[in-house]
């Protein structure tokens, strides 16, 4: 085992979005930071979110206020932040007669509304379904509705971005690296990381250490033998992409037959996504895929409600992540109503110790605010600076301008004429203002070398792995893109042999 002697200030396990944007936070106040996670970045739970942005409305009948009312501010730091990942989506609520009464809802919306300032999403409002757009696609049944304002984003490039900043600060970002142990040396944690592609061990030191791994939390503090109080469980969500169902950008919040609710809202320009469904999970985190029961379940949800029914035979994509919430009180196996999606955390330390901070939950909403709440917890004991830089800071690829996105869209694609326009429009949705990067001295289709498929090129390919740690087809097609939703199987084929022939890159960027 060879050692390198870099002490880093702060190590995160963890490369998901809430240790993406702890590692962030962390070197953003100037901090020497390293960040370590066993697969792609994203490939667990971040990837596999319903990505929405929004405050949680369905968390106001379990009486969440403070949870909803984090997420709600939020949502308009996010699109500051990101403004090229993050966007507004209006959302209509069909009033069912057999489910919540009309005041209900409108008093709930209402509060909704109020309960963090809006400086750009729209309030909450009554619609006749009859005379409104969004009654095209429902059934005749419905008839009033409300219309509210949430956001959608983009949950893997959230994470990137968040480690770009990292990066851009100074940090350390190390892909496919399991963490082995970490042996408290007093001031310091000595760190064990293994390579994942040749088993490869070596250690690293910090004077303060996060466990941000998600469903692995428990394991991960089992492995440096930190006792933990808090009894993790694992809920299973499911989504399914369909083609687009109905026009408009508008989506819709169904009240399920069940009395839950489910979301189904416009997907990467010309699909659907259906969600989500809400069970528990008892098996290893990796293992999670959708069951034919939750397909069956969500088809029937919306199809209780469109007028085109949706069928199995839609369905181009599906995926399954498991969440890893934990229990509030002492619930029964199988009862959901302990378990809370918010966050906490416990820091274990001791004078003359290096502390360690275990994270708990967390919403993809409330990256941002769990990674400033938690360096609030290790500032606490450490000597680090207080102020942190997240609220304001702009995130790589989100320098657009004060005007906003569609006015930098516009001009990307007047500079950029060149490009066919979806196309322009997925580089300013993707990368943000790092695509002129990726272009820098094209002024021609040819110059971005072979097509792959759909429209993708080979200078993209290459950007992505030259500049996000991007490796498998996997990674580029359903993490740093979603074009694996309009690649042939002779299309990923071309980009596999292409990974295949490429020269090795290094293992951190």
């Amino acid at each position: 085992m060879t050692e390198q002697h870099k002490i880093y200030d702060l190590f995160v396990i963890g490369g998901g979005v809430n240790g993406a944007a702890i590692a962030c936070d962390a070197a953003g106040r100037g901090l020497a930071v390293g960040l370590s996670e066993m697969q792609d970045f994203a490939e667990g739970t971040s990837s596999r979110s319903s990505k929405l942005i929004h405050g949680g409305l369905r968390y106001l009948e379990t009486y969440d206020f403070k949870l909803v009312r984090d997420a709600l501010l939020e949502r308009e730091i996010l699109m500051r932040r990101t403004p090229h990942l993050v966007w507004p989506l209006r959302l209509v609520l069909p009033y069912v007669a057999s489910q919540r009464p009309r005041w209900m809802i409108r008093l709930g919306l209402l509060f909704y509304d109020y309960l963090a300032k809006r400086k750009v999403l729209k309030r909450s409002e009554a619609i006749d379904l009859r005379r409104h757009p969004a009654g095209v696609a429902l059934k005749s049944d419905y008839r009033h509705a409300f219309a509210y304002s949430d956001c959608r984003g983009d949950d893997a490039r959230l994470v990137i971005a968040n480690l770009l900043g990292a990066k851009r600060a100074g940090a350390e970002i190390w892909p496919r690296h399991r963490f082995v142990t970490a042996v408290r040396a007093g001031v310091v944690w000595r760190i064990t990381l293994e390579r994942v592609s040749d088993g490869r061990q070596f250690t690293v030191e910090a004077r303060a250490l996060v466990n941000a791994a998600g469903p692995w939390v428990v394991d991960v503090a089992g492995k440096m033998q930190i006792p933990v109080g808090r009894k993790l469980r694992l809920v299973r969500g499911s989504h399914i992409v369909v083609p687009r169902q109905w026009e408009g950008e508008h989506g819709y919040f169904l009240q399920t037959q069940d009395g839950r609710l489910m979301e189904a809202f416009p997907y990467e320009r010309d699909f659907t996504s259906i969600g989500t469904t809400d069970e528990p999970w008892e098996d290893a985190p990796e293992k999670v895929a959708i069951s034919d029961k939750e397909i069956d379940y969500m088809l029937a949800e919306v199809n209780a409600f469109l007028k085109k029914p949706v069928t199995r035979a839609d369905i181009v994509w599906s995926y399954s992540g498991v969440r890893p919430l934990f229990e509030t009180g002492g619930g029964r196996d199988g009862d959901l109503s302990t378990l809370t999606r918010d966050y906490s955390f416990e820091i274990d330390h001791e004078p003359g110790q290096a502390p360690v901070l275990t994270v708990f939950g967390g919403k993809l909403t409330t990256h941002r605010r769990l990674a400033e709440h938690a360096m609030q917890k290790l500032c606490a004991v450490m000597p680090w600076p207080a102020d942190s830089p997240s609220r304001t800071d702009i995130l790589p690829g989100g320098d657009v301008g004060p005007a906003g996105l569609e006015p930098y869209r516009k001009s990307f694609k007047q500079r950029f004429a060149w490009l066919p326009e979806t196309q322009a429009d997925r580089y300013v949705q993707q990368f943000g203002t790092r695509a002129e990067e990726m272009l820098k001295g094209a002024d021609k289709l040819a110059d971005l070398g072979p097509l792959i498929g759909a429209d993708l090129h080979q200078r993209e390919v290459d950007y992505l792995l030259d500049t996000e740690w991007a490796r498998t087809v996997e990674d580029i097609i359903w993490r740093r893109s979603k074009l694996g939703l309009r690649l042939s199987p002779v299309e990923i084929g071309r980009l596999a042999t292409y990974l295949k022939e490429r020269p090795t890159l290094p293992q951190s960027l």
